[in-house]
């Protein structure tokens, strides 16, 4: 799966459209995703994709990266010995095309703010 375009509460794929903030496994898109609080991300907000053991958890904090990621799912993904990339959406985005085809990827994503 490729995304096609990324704009602020917007992402293209797969000739879907979506508008709200979604992850991204290897075999399906979750759109209904959200998190105890808008604008930051918890371990338990993400934590039942964990359990899938992806290589690499790839987090889009936002158009302009207002969503804040605590230091609990930090510390939890280092001793996990996950890979994690934090970025805006967009350069999240360029991440995620740029290796879901060749790692286990999880990509969240914060499609606003």
């Amino acid at each position: 799966m490729r995304i096609k375009k990324y704009r602020f509460g917007n992402i293209y794929q797969d000739n879907k459209h979506y508008k709200n903030d979604l992850i991204i496994y290897p075999d399906r898109i979750d759109s209904e995703w959200w998190r105890k609080e808008s604008h930051r991300l918890y371990l338990e907000d993400i934590e039942s994709g964990l359990t899938e053991k992806p290589e690499i958890l790839i987090i889009g904090t936002g158009f302009y990266g207002l969503m804040k990621v605590d230091q609990g799912l930090i510390e939890y993904l280092e001793n996990a010995v996950i890979e994690y990339y934090l970025d805006k959406t967009g350069k999240a985005v360029k991440k995620y095309n740029e290796i879901s085809e060749s790692k286990k990827v999880i990509t969240a994503l914060h499609l606003t703010c």
